[in-house]
C-alpha cells in the first residue's frame, strides 16, 4: 500500500516538473519567435508561401534565416556580403543594412557554394537562376495590379534563320485588344539587361501592371509591347560561349540587330495588330538593352521614331565629343530633331559612380550640340529594376 501510494506520489510529481518544464519550453520558444519574428517585421512579398523568411523590417533591413546544420559558413551577397551566425539548432541568421527600394537578386553561399534560397522564388538574372527580393518603397503602388482592365502577355515562339535556333518573345496585349477587331496598335520593342533575358520585364519589371495602370487612367496610349531576348549570334558564328565572371560574353548578342530588323519587326507586323510604320514605332531597353537600342534605332532611323534607353546611354569610350557616335548620327541637330519624336534618357542617383556620371555627361554633350531629349534621374534608386520600373513609367506616357 505504502508502495503503491509512493509511486502515485513520484507520478504526480513528475507529472508536474515535466508540466511545468513545458511551459518553460514553451515561454522560451515564443520569446525566441518574438526575437527573430518582431511584429514590425513583415514577410517579403517574393517568399513561396510556406516562407517566413527573408523579413523586412520598416527601416527597410532585412532579416535572412535557414537551417544548414552541416554547414561551416553561410553568408547571404545582397548589397554586399554578410556572414551569417550560427544557433546551437543549425539555424543561420542575419539581420543586413537598409536596403534601396526595388527588386534586388541575392545569394546564399554554403561553404563556398553558390546556391539560391530555396525560402524565395527565383528568378533569371545575372546569367543564372538566382534568388530575388522585392524591398517596398513606401506609398509607391504604380507597378501594383489594380481594379483596372487587364491586359495579356501572351507567348510568341518563332524561328530564326538568322540564329538557326528556336525563339521566343513575350508580347504585352492591352485590355482593349480583343473587343475591337479593327483597331491597329503601336508597338514598343522593350529589352532586358544583361544575365537576364526576355521573361525580365514581365516578370521582374512587372510591364503589365504598369502598362493597365497608365493605359486606365488615361495617361498612356494603348499599344503592344515586345520582348525579345537580347543575346542572338548568327549561326555561321556560334562557338560555345563561356560565361565570364558569372557574367554572359558580349558577343553574345552579335546578331541581334539582324534578329530585330529581319525577323522580329516582320513577324510582328504579320501576327497582331499593328500601326507597321516609323511614326509608330519605338524601342527602349534597360542597361545592355539600353545600348541595344541606341545602336539598332540610330542605325535604323527609317523604321523608329521613339528611342528610350534606361541606364544604358553612353559616350563612347576615350571620347569627349560626339562626333563619331553611330557613325556621327548627331552631327546634323536639326535633321536629327526633325526625324527623332522622342529621344529618352534616364539614370538612378545611386547606381554608382561610371554608371551615373557616364550617362550625365551623355546627357550634358547632347545638350551642349542641341540633341533635343529628355533627361530624367530616379532619385535614391540602383541599377536595378525600380529605376527601370520608374523609366518606362515615365516613358510610356510620351510615346505615340
Amino acid at each position: 500500500m505504502k508502495s503503491t501510494f509512493k509511486l502515485r506520489y513520484l507520478s504526480n510529481r513528475l507529472s508536474v516538473i515535466l508540466l511545468v518544464h513545458f511551459f518553460l519550453f514553451q515561454l522560451l520558444a515564443a520569446s525566441f519567435c518574438i526575437a527573430q519574428n518582431p511584429t514590425d517585421s513583415k514577410r517579403a512579398t517574393t517568399n513561396v508561401l510556406s516562407s517566413e523568411y527573408p523579413r523586412i523590417l520598416p527601416d527597410l533591413r532585412v532579416m535572412f534565416s535557414i537551417k544548414a546544420r552541416e554547414a561551416t559558413k553561410v553568408q547571404i551577397q545582397l548589397d554586399k556580403k554578410y556572414d551569417m551566425v550560427r544557433d546551437t539548432s543549425g539555424v543561420w541568421s542575419v539581420t543586413t543594412d537598409p536596403q534601396i527600394p526595388g527588386f534586388h537578386y541575392y545569394t546564399l553561399i554554403i561553404d563556398d557554394v553558390w546556391v539560391a534560397d530555396p525560402a524565395s522564388e527565383s528568378f533569371y538574372g545575372m546569367s543564372r537562376m538566382a534568388s530575388g527580393i522585392e524591398i517596398p518603397e513606401k506609398g509607391v503602388d504604380f507597378y501594383e495590379p489594380k481594379e483596372v482592365a487587364h491586359g495579356d502577355i501572351r507567348s510568341k515562339i518563332y524561328y530564326s534563320k538568322i540564329t538557326g535556333q528556336w525563339r521566343s518573345a513575350f508580347v504585352y496585349i492591352p485590355a482593349e485588344y480583343d473587343l475591337n477587331l479593327k483597331k491597329r496598335y503601336p508597338v514598343l520593342y522593350l529589352q532586358h539587361g544583361g544575365g537576364e533575358d526576355e521573361r525580365g520585364w514581365p516578370i521582374q519589371g512587372k510591364v503589365n501592371n504598369i502598362m493597365d495602370n497608365l493605359i486606365a487612367s488615361g495617361k498612356a496610349k494603348p499599344m503592344i509591347i515586345v520582348m525579345d531576348c537580347g543575346y542572338a549570334t548568327k549561326k555561321e558564328e556560334q562557338v560555345p560561349q563561356k560565361l565570364e565572371n558569372g557574367r554572359s560574353p558580349m558577343g553574345a548578342f552579335s546578331g541581334f540587330s539582324e534578329v530585330m530588323i529581319h525577323e522580329i519587326i516582320p513577324m510582328i507586323d504579320a501576327s497582331y495588330r499593328t500601326i507597321s510604320d516609323r511614326e509608330h514605332r519605338a524601342m527602349a531597353g534597360l542597361s545592355m538593352g539600353g545600348m541595344q537600342t541606341m545602336q539598332i534605332t540610330l542605325s535604323n532611323l527609317d523604321k523608329f521614331s521613339y528611342i528610350g534607353a534606361f541606364s544604358g546611354a553612353f559616350m563612347p569610350q576615350g571620347s569627349t565629343d560626339l562626333k563619331s557616335y553611330q557613325n556621327g548620327i548627331f552631327n546634323d541637330p536639326v535633321t536629327f530633331n526633325k526625324k527623332v519624336k522622342l529621344l529618352w534618357i534616364g539614370i538612378g542617383t545611386k547606381e554608382g559612380e561610371r554608371f551615373y556620371k557616364g550617362i550625365n555627361q551623355f546627357h550634358k554633350s547632347l545638350e551642349e550640340i542641341g540633341i533635343k531629349h529628355v533627361y530624367v534621374e530616379s532619385e535614391g534608386t540602383a541599377h536595378e529594376w525600380q529605376t527601370w520600373r520608374r523609366a518606362l513609367n515615365n516613358f510610356a506616357p510620351r510615346l505615340f
